[in-house]
Protein backbone atom coordinates (compact mmCIF):
# COMPACT_ATOMS: atom_id res chain seq x y z
CA UNK A 1 0.00 0.00 0.00
CA UNK A 2 2.80 2.44 0.88
CA UNK A 3 4.57 1.39 -2.18
CA UNK A 4 1.39 2.36 -4.14
CA UNK A 5 1.13 5.62 -2.43
CA UNK A 6 4.89 6.33 -3.32
CA UNK A 7 4.51 5.45 -6.54
CA UNK A 8 1.78 8.25 -7.03
CA UNK A 9 3.13 10.90 -5.52
CA UNK A 10 6.04 10.19 -7.84
CA UNK A 11 3.74 10.00 -10.66
CA UNK A 12 1.99 13.68 -9.42
CA UNK A 13 5.20 15.27 -9.20
CA UNK A 14 6.51 13.79 -12.62
CA UNK A 15 3.65 14.81 -14.40
CA UNK A 16 3.74 18.51 -12.88
CA UNK A 17 7.12 19.37 -13.90
CA UNK A 18 6.22 17.72 -17.62
CA UNK A 19 3.73 20.56 -17.88
CA UNK A 20 5.97 23.27 -16.64
CA UNK A 21 8.70 22.37 -18.98
CA UNK A 22 5.07 22.28 -21.70
CA UNK A 23 4.73 26.00 -20.65
CA UNK A 24 7.99 27.07 -21.10
CA UNK A 25 8.18 25.32 -24.29
CA UNK A 26 4.77 27.01 -25.35
CA UNK A 27 6.39 30.39 -23.72
CA UNK A 28 9.36 30.63 -26.32
CA UNK A 29 8.20 29.83 -29.22
CA UNK A 30 4.85 32.07 -28.52
CA UNK A 31 5.52 35.99 -28.85
CA UNK A 32 2.43 36.33 -26.48
CA UNK A 33 3.86 34.49 -23.69
CA UNK A 34 7.29 35.52 -24.58
CA UNK A 35 5.59 39.27 -24.22
CA UNK A 36 3.93 38.64 -20.85
CA UNK A 37 7.45 37.13 -19.86
CA UNK A 38 9.20 40.32 -20.78
CA UNK A 39 6.45 42.67 -19.54
CA UNK A 40 5.33 43.12 -23.15
CA UNK A 41 2.57 45.80 -23.60
CA UNK A 42 0.98 47.17 -26.68
CA UNK A 43 1.22 50.90 -27.59
CA UNK A 44 -1.42 51.85 -29.87
CA UNK A 45 -0.66 55.69 -31.69
CA UNK A 46 -2.89 57.92 -33.66
CA UNK A 47 -1.51 59.76 -36.75
CA UNK A 48 -3.28 63.30 -37.41
CA UNK A 49 -6.49 63.20 -38.25
CA UNK A 50 -7.46 62.73 -41.71
CA UNK A 51 -9.15 65.65 -43.39
CA UNK A 52 -11.01 66.34 -46.92
CA UNK A 53 -8.75 68.83 -49.18
CA UNK A 54 -9.98 71.98 -51.20
CA UNK A 55 -9.73 71.99 -54.92
CA UNK A 56 -9.96 74.36 -57.23
CA UNK A 57 -12.53 75.58 -59.82
CA UNK A 58 -10.64 73.01 -62.23
CA UNK A 59 -10.22 70.55 -59.91
CA UNK A 60 -6.74 70.75 -59.03
CA UNK A 61 -5.68 70.61 -55.63
CA UNK A 62 -5.10 73.69 -53.15
CA UNK A 63 -4.07 71.97 -50.57
CA UNK A 64 -2.48 68.56 -49.33
CA UNK A 65 -0.32 69.08 -52.80
CA UNK A 66 3.00 67.75 -51.08
CA UNK A 67 3.76 64.91 -48.66
CA UNK A 68 5.27 64.56 -45.37
CA UNK A 69 5.83 61.45 -43.15
CA UNK A 70 5.26 60.28 -39.54
CA UNK A 71 8.45 58.66 -38.34
CA UNK A 72 8.38 56.08 -35.59
CA UNK A 73 10.44 57.47 -32.61
CA UNK A 74 12.09 54.25 -30.58
CA UNK A 75 13.53 54.88 -27.39
CA UNK A 76 17.29 54.38 -27.71
CA UNK A 77 19.77 56.47 -29.11
CA UNK A 78 20.05 55.33 -32.29
CA UNK A 79 16.24 56.22 -33.13
CA UNK A 80 17.11 59.54 -31.93
CA UNK A 81 20.16 60.41 -33.96
CA UNK A 82 18.57 58.89 -37.61
CA UNK A 83 15.95 61.46 -37.19
CA UNK A 84 17.16 64.20 -35.92
CA UNK A 85 18.78 65.19 -39.40
CA UNK A 86 15.38 64.77 -41.50
CA UNK A 87 13.58 66.75 -38.60
CA UNK A 88 12.72 70.46 -38.80
CA UNK A 89 13.74 72.46 -35.93
CA UNK A 90 10.46 72.29 -34.33
CA UNK A 91 10.82 68.44 -34.39
CA UNK A 92 14.58 68.73 -33.28
CA UNK A 93 13.51 70.54 -30.50
CA UNK A 94 10.36 68.01 -29.86
CA UNK A 95 13.06 65.01 -30.08
CA UNK A 96 15.37 66.77 -27.43
CA UNK A 97 12.17 67.34 -25.16
CA UNK A 98 11.40 63.56 -25.49
CA UNK A 99 14.80 61.84 -25.35
CA UNK A 100 13.96 60.18 -22.55
CA UNK A 101 10.30 59.05 -23.70
CA UNK A 102 9.94 55.37 -22.54
CA UNK A 103 7.40 54.29 -25.02
CA UNK A 104 7.69 54.79 -28.72
CA UNK A 105 5.70 58.07 -30.32
CA UNK A 106 5.35 59.78 -34.11
CA UNK A 107 7.41 62.45 -35.24
CA UNK A 108 6.71 64.70 -38.23
CA UNK A 109 9.58 64.58 -40.81
CA UNK A 110 10.19 65.89 -44.58
CA UNK A 111 12.00 63.03 -45.57
CA UNK A 112 11.86 59.52 -44.80
CA UNK A 113 15.01 58.53 -42.69
CA UNK A 114 16.62 55.10 -44.16
CA UNK A 115 16.30 52.32 -42.00
CA UNK A 116 13.45 53.76 -39.66
CA UNK A 117 9.16 53.14 -39.89
CA UNK A 118 7.63 55.93 -41.28
CA UNK A 119 4.35 56.56 -43.38
CA UNK A 120 3.47 59.18 -46.00
CA UNK A 121 0.69 61.61 -44.96
CA UNK A 122 -0.45 65.19 -47.12
CA UNK A 123 1.10 68.26 -45.71
CA UNK A 124 -1.90 70.59 -45.72
CA UNK A 125 -0.38 73.64 -46.30
CA UNK A 126 2.44 74.85 -49.29
CA UNK A 127 5.28 75.80 -48.16
CA UNK A 128 4.21 79.09 -49.67
CA UNK A 129 0.96 78.86 -48.67
CA UNK A 130 -1.83 79.38 -51.28
CA UNK A 131 -5.20 81.27 -50.61
CA UNK A 132 -4.44 81.38 -47.23
CA UNK A 133 -6.53 83.51 -45.63
CA UNK A 134 -9.73 82.35 -47.40
CA UNK A 135 -9.05 78.52 -46.35
CA UNK A 136 -7.98 79.63 -42.85
CA UNK A 137 -6.16 77.28 -40.39
CA UNK A 138 -6.28 74.37 -38.20
CA UNK A 139 -5.93 74.41 -34.34
CA UNK A 140 -3.73 72.15 -32.25
CA UNK A 141 -6.08 68.91 -32.75
CA UNK A 142 -6.79 69.37 -36.31
CA UNK A 143 -9.98 70.85 -36.39
CA UNK A 144 -10.81 73.98 -38.82
CA UNK A 145 -10.14 77.17 -36.30
CA UNK A 146 -10.76 79.90 -39.12
CA UNK A 147 -11.72 80.91 -42.72
CA UNK A 148 -13.06 77.84 -44.93
CA UNK A 149 -11.29 75.51 -42.32
CA UNK A 150 -13.69 76.14 -39.33
CA UNK A 151 -16.79 77.33 -41.83
CA UNK A 152 -16.63 73.65 -43.45
CA UNK A 153 -15.13 71.76 -40.26
CA UNK A 154 -18.14 69.44 -39.95
CA UNK A 155 -17.57 68.24 -44.37
CA UNK A 156 -14.00 68.09 -44.39
CA UNK A 157 -12.90 66.16 -41.23
CA UNK A 158 -16.70 63.55 -41.17
CA UNK A 159 -16.36 61.85 -37.87
CA UNK A 160 -12.85 62.61 -37.59
CA UNK A 161 -11.27 58.95 -37.19
CA UNK A 162 -7.56 58.75 -37.09
CA UNK A 163 -5.06 55.84 -38.60
CA UNK A 164 -3.63 54.00 -36.23
CA UNK A 165 -0.06 52.43 -35.76
CA UNK A 166 0.31 49.50 -33.19
CA UNK A 167 3.65 48.38 -31.77
CA UNK A 168 3.89 45.50 -29.66
CA UNK A 169 6.96 46.59 -26.93
CA UNK A 170 8.83 45.80 -24.23
CA UNK A 171 9.14 47.10 -20.85
CA UNK A 172 11.95 49.22 -21.79
CA UNK A 173 9.74 50.40 -24.92
CA UNK A 174 11.82 48.60 -27.47
CA UNK A 175 9.61 46.47 -29.96
CA UNK A 176 9.76 42.87 -29.29
CA UNK A 177 12.02 41.18 -31.49
CA UNK A 178 10.24 39.59 -34.21
CA UNK A 179 7.19 42.27 -34.51
CA UNK A 180 6.83 45.01 -36.64
CA UNK A 181 4.41 47.85 -36.38
CA UNK A 182 0.90 47.48 -37.70
CA UNK A 183 -1.24 50.26 -39.84
CA UNK A 184 -4.57 50.36 -39.23
CA UNK A 185 -6.59 52.87 -41.41
CA UNK A 186 -9.66 54.19 -39.98
CA UNK A 187 -13.02 54.77 -42.03
CA UNK A 188 -13.33 58.18 -43.51
CA UNK A 189 -16.26 59.69 -43.94
CA UNK A 190 -15.36 63.44 -44.73
CA UNK A 191 -15.41 64.77 -48.37
CA UNK A 192 -13.09 67.15 -50.35
CA UNK A 193 -14.63 71.00 -51.10
CA UNK A 194 -14.56 72.61 -54.55
CA UNK A 195 -13.78 76.27 -54.04
CA UNK A 196 -14.83 78.54 -57.50
CA UNK A 197 -11.13 79.80 -56.55
CA UNK A 198 -9.22 78.98 -60.58
CA UNK A 199 -5.10 77.98 -58.54
CA UNK A 200 -3.52 80.11 -61.91
CA UNK A 201 -5.18 83.17 -61.50
CA UNK A 202 -4.61 82.84 -57.32
CA UNK A 203 -1.17 82.04 -57.76
CA UNK A 204 -0.91 85.50 -60.55
CA UNK A 205 -3.06 87.83 -58.16
CA UNK A 206 -0.75 86.40 -55.17
CA UNK A 207 2.67 86.86 -57.12
CA UNK A 208 1.13 90.19 -58.33
CA UNK A 209 0.23 91.45 -54.21
CA UNK A 210 3.88 90.07 -53.14
CA UNK A 211 6.06 92.51 -55.70
CA UNK A 212 3.42 95.28 -55.40
CA UNK A 213 1.74 95.68 -51.62
CA UNK A 214 2.50 95.75 -47.98
CA UNK A 215 -0.86 95.90 -46.85
CA UNK A 216 -4.43 95.21 -48.49
CA UNK A 217 -6.34 92.99 -50.81
CA UNK A 218 -7.11 91.73 -54.24
CA UNK A 219 -10.17 90.11 -55.53
CA UNK A 220 -10.94 88.78 -58.71
CA UNK A 221 -14.42 87.24 -60.08
CA UNK A 222 -15.60 86.11 -63.07
CA UNK A 223 -18.16 88.13 -64.74
CA UNK A 224 -20.41 85.84 -66.42
CA UNK A 225 -21.51 84.09 -62.74
CA UNK A 226 -19.56 86.32 -59.98
CA UNK A 227 -17.73 83.49 -58.67
CA UNK A 228 -14.36 84.42 -57.20
CA UNK A 229 -11.67 83.11 -58.84
CA UNK A 230 -8.83 85.00 -56.26
CA UNK A 231 -9.07 86.30 -52.89
CA UNK A 232 -5.44 87.67 -51.82
CA UNK A 233 -4.50 89.59 -48.69
CA UNK A 234 -1.81 90.89 -47.16
CA UNK A 235 0.04 90.51 -44.97
CA UNK A 236 0.27 87.00 -44.86
CA UNK A 237 1.34 84.57 -42.22
CA UNK A 238 2.27 80.76 -41.96
CA UNK A 239 -0.85 78.75 -40.79
CA UNK A 240 1.44 75.77 -39.54
CA UNK A 241 3.01 78.92 -37.18
CA UNK A 242 -0.43 81.26 -36.59
CA UNK A 243 0.67 81.86 -32.96
CA UNK A 244 3.68 83.52 -34.38
CA UNK A 245 1.20 86.39 -35.83
CA UNK A 246 -1.30 87.00 -32.65
CA UNK A 247 0.42 90.19 -31.69
CA UNK A 248 2.30 91.27 -35.48
CA UNK A 249 1.93 94.44 -36.44
CA UNK A 250 -0.29 94.61 -39.15
CA UNK A 251 -3.15 92.31 -38.26
CA UNK A 252 -1.85 89.45 -40.57
CA UNK A 253 -4.67 87.20 -39.08
CA UNK A 254 -7.29 89.35 -40.84
CA UNK A 255 -8.69 88.30 -44.23
CA UNK A 256 -9.06 92.28 -45.81
CA UNK A 257 -11.40 91.12 -48.42
CA UNK A 258 -14.51 90.56 -45.61
CA UNK A 259 -13.58 93.13 -43.78
CA UNK A 260 -15.13 96.57 -44.00
CA UNK A 261 -13.27 99.82 -44.74
CA UNK A 262 -13.78 103.59 -45.49
CA UNK A 263 -14.76 103.80 -49.00
CA UNK A 264 -13.92 107.46 -50.80
CA UNK A 265 -14.18 108.03 -54.79
CA UNK A 266 -14.80 104.16 -55.71
CA UNK A 267 -17.97 104.66 -53.81
CA UNK A 268 -19.01 107.19 -57.03
CA UNK A 269 -19.98 104.60 -59.42
CA UNK A 270 -23.39 104.09 -57.21
CA UNK A 271 -24.20 107.67 -56.93
CA UNK A 272 -23.88 107.62 -61.32
CA UNK A 273 -25.63 105.02 -61.41
CA UNK A 274 -28.57 106.23 -58.98
CA UNK A 275 -28.84 109.41 -61.44
CA UNK A 276 -29.02 107.50 -64.11
CA UNK A 277 -31.61 105.45 -63.53
CA UNK A 278 -34.00 108.38 -62.60
CA UNK A 279 -32.63 110.28 -65.45
CA UNK A 280 -30.98 113.11 -63.73
CA UNK A 281 -27.40 112.46 -65.14
CA UNK A 282 -27.45 115.31 -67.68
CA UNK A 283 -25.97 117.76 -64.75
CA UNK A 284 -22.88 120.29 -65.20
CA UNK A 285 -21.23 121.87 -62.71
CA UNK A 286 -18.28 124.37 -62.58
CA UNK A 287 -15.80 122.97 -59.69
CA UNK A 288 -13.24 125.77 -58.67
CA UNK A 289 -11.65 123.12 -56.50
CA UNK A 290 -14.17 122.96 -53.69
CA UNK A 291 -17.71 122.79 -52.54
CA UNK A 292 -19.20 124.74 -49.45
CA UNK A 293 -22.00 122.63 -47.55
CA UNK A 294 -24.05 124.33 -44.79
CA UNK A 295 -20.59 126.34 -44.31
CA UNK A 296 -18.28 123.22 -44.50
CA UNK A 297 -16.14 123.31 -47.26
CA UNK A 298 -14.72 119.96 -48.91
CA UNK A 299 -12.08 119.80 -51.61
CA UNK A 300 -11.28 118.10 -54.43
CA UNK A 301 -8.03 115.98 -54.59
CA UNK A 302 -5.33 118.54 -53.85
CA UNK A 303 -7.84 121.20 -54.36
CA UNK A 304 -7.66 120.84 -58.32
CA UNK A 305 -10.04 122.87 -59.84
CA UNK A 306 -11.80 120.92 -62.51
CA UNK A 307 -13.72 123.76 -64.24
CA UNK A 308 -16.67 122.74 -66.28
CA UNK A 309 -17.64 119.07 -65.58
CA UNK A 310 -20.47 116.77 -66.96
CA UNK A 311 -20.65 113.15 -65.53
CA UNK A 312 -17.94 111.93 -68.10
CA UNK A 313 -15.44 114.25 -66.95
CA UNK A 314 -16.75 113.80 -62.94
CA UNK A 315 -15.51 110.18 -63.05
CA UNK A 316 -12.53 110.85 -65.07
CA UNK A 317 -11.12 113.50 -63.01
CA UNK A 318 -12.78 112.13 -59.79
CA UNK A 319 -14.28 115.56 -58.79
CA UNK A 320 -15.91 115.42 -55.28
CA UNK A 321 -18.05 118.88 -55.85
CA UNK A 322 -19.80 117.48 -59.04
CA UNK A 323 -20.86 114.41 -56.66
CA UNK A 324 -21.78 116.51 -54.06
CA UNK A 325 -24.39 118.37 -56.56
CA UNK A 326 -25.29 115.54 -58.27
CA UNK A 327 -25.93 113.69 -54.59
CA UNK A 328 -27.99 116.79 -54.32
CA UNK A 329 -30.53 116.58 -57.34
CA UNK A 330 -30.55 112.69 -56.98
CA UNK A 331 -31.69 112.42 -53.09
CA UNK A 332 -30.64 110.35 -50.24
CA UNK A 333 -33.32 108.01 -50.65
CA UNK A 334 -32.20 107.08 -54.39
CA UNK A 335 -28.58 106.84 -53.32
CA UNK A 336 -29.57 104.46 -50.44
CA UNK A 337 -31.64 102.74 -53.00
CA UNK A 338 -28.82 102.21 -55.14
CA UNK A 339 -26.63 101.19 -52.57
CA UNK A 340 -29.11 98.57 -51.39
CA UNK A 341 -29.95 97.13 -54.63
CA UNK A 342 -25.68 96.98 -56.02
CA UNK A 343 -24.95 94.66 -52.52
CA UNK A 344 -24.16 97.07 -49.52
CA UNK A 345 -24.95 97.30 -45.90
CA UNK A 346 -25.35 93.56 -46.08
CA UNK A 347 -23.63 90.71 -45.35
CA UNK A 348 -22.53 88.81 -47.82
CA UNK A 349 -22.00 84.72 -47.35
CA UNK A 350 -19.04 82.82 -47.67
CA UNK A 351 -19.74 79.35 -46.42
CA UNK A 352 -21.47 77.85 -43.06
CA UNK A 353 -20.94 80.63 -40.56
CA UNK A 354 -18.41 82.69 -42.31
CA UNK A 355 -19.75 85.76 -43.82
CA UNK A 356 -18.19 88.91 -45.40
CA UNK A 357 -19.15 91.79 -42.84
CA UNK A 358 -22.46 94.24 -43.80
CA UNK A 359 -20.25 97.54 -43.53
CA UNK A 360 -22.76 100.58 -42.91
CA UNK A 361 -24.38 102.88 -44.72
CA UNK A 362 -25.90 105.72 -43.03
CA UNK A 363 -29.78 106.18 -42.06
CA UNK A 364 -31.59 108.33 -44.45
CA UNK A 365 -32.43 110.83 -41.43
CA UNK A 366 -28.74 111.32 -41.33
CA UNK A 367 -28.45 112.22 -44.40
CA UNK A 368 -31.10 115.11 -44.40
CA UNK A 369 -28.26 116.52 -42.73
CA UNK A 370 -26.89 118.37 -46.21
CA UNK A 371 -23.18 117.64 -44.83
CA UNK A 372 -23.29 114.14 -44.47
CA UNK A 373 -25.32 113.84 -47.29
CA UNK A 374 -22.55 115.52 -49.04
CA UNK A 375 -19.94 113.45 -47.55
CA UNK A 376 -21.89 110.28 -48.73
CA UNK A 377 -21.91 111.56 -52.36
CA UNK A 378 -18.17 110.83 -53.18
CA UNK A 379 -18.06 108.14 -50.27
CA UNK A 380 -17.09 109.67 -47.20
CA UNK A 381 -19.02 109.47 -43.77
CA UNK A 382 -20.66 106.82 -42.04
CA UNK A 383 -20.54 104.81 -44.95
CA UNK A 384 -17.81 101.49 -44.66
CA UNK A 385 -17.95 98.99 -47.22
CA UNK A 386 -15.80 95.61 -47.80
CA UNK A 387 -13.83 94.82 -50.73
CA UNK A 388 -15.99 91.80 -51.50
CA UNK A 389 -19.17 94.07 -51.79
CA UNK A 390 -17.49 96.64 -54.31
CA UNK A 391 -16.08 93.44 -56.14
CA UNK A 392 -20.26 92.64 -56.28
CA UNK A 393 -21.42 96.04 -57.29
CA UNK A 394 -18.56 96.82 -60.28
CA UNK A 395 -19.55 93.09 -61.17
CA UNK A 396 -22.85 94.22 -62.02
CA UNK A 397 -22.28 96.53 -63.98
CA UNK A 398 -19.91 94.76 -65.68
CA UNK A 399 -22.62 92.07 -66.35
CA UNK A 400 -24.80 94.56 -67.65
CA UNK A 401 -26.74 95.58 -64.54
CA UNK A 402 -27.30 92.27 -63.04
CA UNK A 403 -25.83 91.59 -59.37
CA UNK A 404 -25.14 88.52 -57.74
CA UNK A 405 -23.76 87.82 -54.53
CA UNK A 406 -20.01 86.55 -55.11
CA UNK A 407 -19.46 83.03 -54.15
CA UNK A 408 -16.30 80.75 -53.21
CA UNK A 409 -17.74 77.38 -53.24
CA UNK A 410 -18.73 74.91 -56.29
CA UNK A 411 -19.70 71.74 -53.93
CA UNK A 412 -18.05 68.61 -51.80
CA UNK A 413 -16.74 65.47 -53.82
CA UNK A 414 -15.61 62.11 -52.77
CA UNK A 415 -11.85 62.39 -53.46
CA UNK A 416 -11.63 58.53 -53.91
CA UNK A 417 -13.55 58.93 -56.84
CA UNK A 418 -14.10 61.93 -57.74
CA UNK A 419 -17.35 62.17 -57.98
CA UNK A 420 -19.57 65.08 -57.04
CA UNK A 421 -21.39 64.58 -53.51
CA UNK A 422 -23.08 67.96 -53.57
CA UNK A 423 -23.67 71.10 -55.33
CA UNK A 424 -23.89 74.34 -54.03
CA UNK A 425 -26.57 75.88 -54.16
CA UNK A 426 -26.07 79.01 -56.77
CA UNK A 427 -26.76 82.52 -55.37
CA UNK A 428 -30.11 84.18 -56.71
CA UNK A 429 -29.48 86.75 -59.41
CA UNK A 430 -31.50 90.47 -58.99
CA UNK A 431 -30.79 93.00 -61.86
CA UNK A 432 -29.89 95.84 -59.92
CA UNK A 433 -29.74 98.65 -62.93
CA UNK A 434 -31.21 98.41 -66.17
CA UNK A 435 -29.08 97.45 -69.30
CA UNK A 436 -28.56 100.69 -70.92
CA UNK A 437 -27.34 102.15 -67.21
CA UNK A 438 -25.07 99.45 -67.26
CA UNK A 439 -23.88 100.42 -70.68
CA UNK A 440 -22.99 103.78 -70.24
CA UNK A 441 -21.40 103.09 -67.04
CA UNK A 442 -18.81 100.61 -68.92
CA UNK A 443 -18.49 103.47 -71.42
CA UNK A 444 -18.26 105.96 -68.58
CA UNK A 445 -15.84 103.81 -66.28
CA UNK A 446 -13.65 103.08 -69.55
CA UNK A 447 -13.01 106.59 -70.25
CA UNK A 448 -11.21 106.66 -66.74
CA UNK A 449 -9.10 104.82 -67.43
CA UNK A 450 -8.75 105.80 -70.99
CA UNK A 451 -9.27 109.52 -70.82
CA UNK A 452 -6.63 111.87 -71.29
CA UNK A 453 -5.44 113.20 -68.04
CA UNK A 454 -7.91 110.66 -66.35
CA UNK A 455 -7.12 109.62 -62.65
CA UNK A 456 -7.12 106.21 -64.24
CA UNK A 457 -4.42 105.81 -66.47
CA UNK A 458 -2.44 103.21 -64.40
CA UNK A 459 -4.97 101.09 -64.70
CA UNK A 460 -4.30 100.10 -68.04
CA UNK A 461 -2.42 96.81 -69.00
CA UNK A 462 -0.03 96.63 -71.56
CA UNK A 463 -2.18 94.23 -73.41
CA UNK A 464 -5.81 94.98 -73.79
CA UNK A 465 -7.99 97.09 -72.30
CA UNK A 466 -9.82 97.68 -68.66
CA UNK A 467 -12.33 100.21 -67.01
CA UNK A 468 -12.66 101.05 -63.19
CA UNK A 469 -12.56 103.64 -60.58
CA UNK A 470 -10.14 104.66 -58.16
CA UNK A 471 -10.68 105.53 -54.78
CA UNK A 472 -8.81 107.37 -52.52
CA UNK A 473 -10.67 106.82 -48.41
CA UNK A 474 -9.65 109.34 -45.31
CA UNK A 475 -9.75 106.67 -42.58
CA UNK A 476 -9.23 109.06 -39.61
CA UNK A 477 -6.16 107.59 -38.24
CA UNK A 478 -2.90 109.30 -38.29
CA UNK A 479 0.95 109.00 -38.11
CA UNK A 480 2.89 109.54 -35.16
CA UNK A 481 4.18 112.52 -37.70
CA UNK A 482 0.59 114.02 -38.25
CA UNK A 483 -0.04 112.29 -41.77
CA UNK A 484 -2.84 110.65 -42.35
CA UNK A 485 -3.52 106.98 -43.26
CA UNK A 486 -5.43 106.41 -46.72
CA UNK A 487 -7.13 103.52 -47.75
CA UNK A 488 -6.22 103.48 -51.60
CA UNK A 489 -8.68 101.67 -53.97
CA UNK A 490 -8.43 100.75 -57.77
CA UNK A 491 -12.19 98.43 -58.79
CA UNK A 492 -12.85 97.75 -62.30
CA UNK A 493 -12.86 95.14 -64.85
CA UNK A 494 -11.10 94.04 -68.12
CA UNK A 495 -11.45 93.91 -71.39
CA UNK A 496 -13.54 96.86 -71.18
CA UNK A 497 -15.23 96.63 -74.35
CA UNK A 498 -16.11 92.75 -73.35
CA UNK A 499 -15.78 91.84 -69.54
CA UNK A 500 -14.39 88.78 -68.46
CA UNK A 501 -13.34 89.60 -64.95
CA UNK A 502 -13.78 92.54 -62.57
CA UNK A 503 -10.75 92.96 -60.36
CA UNK A 504 -10.81 94.76 -56.80
CA UNK A 505 -7.04 96.53 -55.34
CA UNK A 506 -7.24 97.93 -52.37
CA UNK A 507 -4.16 98.85 -50.08
CA UNK A 508 -5.86 99.90 -46.21
CA UNK A 509 -3.70 102.27 -44.37
CA UNK A 510 -1.69 103.89 -46.76
CA UNK A 511 0.88 107.18 -46.09
CA UNK A 512 3.32 106.66 -49.29
CA UNK A 513 2.85 103.04 -51.49
CA UNK A 514 5.63 102.04 -53.52
CA UNK A 515 2.57 101.36 -56.09
CA UNK A 516 -0.70 102.88 -56.73
CA UNK A 517 -4.04 100.79 -56.35
CA UNK A 518 -4.32 101.31 -59.95
CA UNK A 519 -0.95 100.43 -61.59
CA UNK A 520 -1.62 96.94 -58.92
CA UNK A 521 -4.79 96.57 -60.91
CA UNK A 522 -3.27 96.85 -64.34
CA UNK A 523 -0.73 94.60 -63.28
CA UNK A 524 -3.39 91.78 -62.25
CA UNK A 525 -5.52 92.49 -65.55
CA UNK A 526 -2.46 92.27 -67.77
CA UNK A 527 -1.37 88.46 -65.71
CA UNK A 528 -4.63 87.56 -66.65
CA UNK A 529 -4.16 88.42 -69.92
CA UNK A 530 -1.72 86.05 -70.17
CA UNK A 531 -3.32 83.47 -68.84
CA UNK A 532 -5.47 83.48 -71.31
CA UNK A 533 -3.06 83.06 -74.15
Amino acid sequence: MLWRRVTAVYAALVGLFALGVCRLYLAAGNTAYAARAAGQSAVTIEMPARRGNFYDCGGQLLTGLSERWQALCLPGEDSYVRLYDAASPEGQAELYRRRNAASPFLLTVERKAAGLYAWPTARRYCAAPLCQHLIGYLDGEGRGAAGLEAALDGVLAGSGGHDTVTCAVTGRGTLVEGTEPAYTAAPFDGAGVQLTISRAVQRAAEGVAAETMTSGCILVLDVETAEVRASVSLPGYDPEKVADSLDAAGSPLVDRTLAAYAAGSVFKPVVAAAALEAGLDGLWVDCPGYTEVDGQVFRCASGTAHGQVDLAAALEKSCNGYFIRLGQVVGAERLLAAARALGFGQRTAVAGALHGAAGALPKEDTLAQAGQLANFSFGQGELLVTPLQVAGMMNAIAAGGVWRAPSFVLGTVDEASGAVLETAARPAARRAVSEQTAARLQALLAGVVSGEGATGRQAAPVHGSAAGKSGTAQTGQFTPDGQEKMNLWFAGFCPADDPQYTVVVMQDGQTAPAYSSAAIFGQVCEALWLLEQ
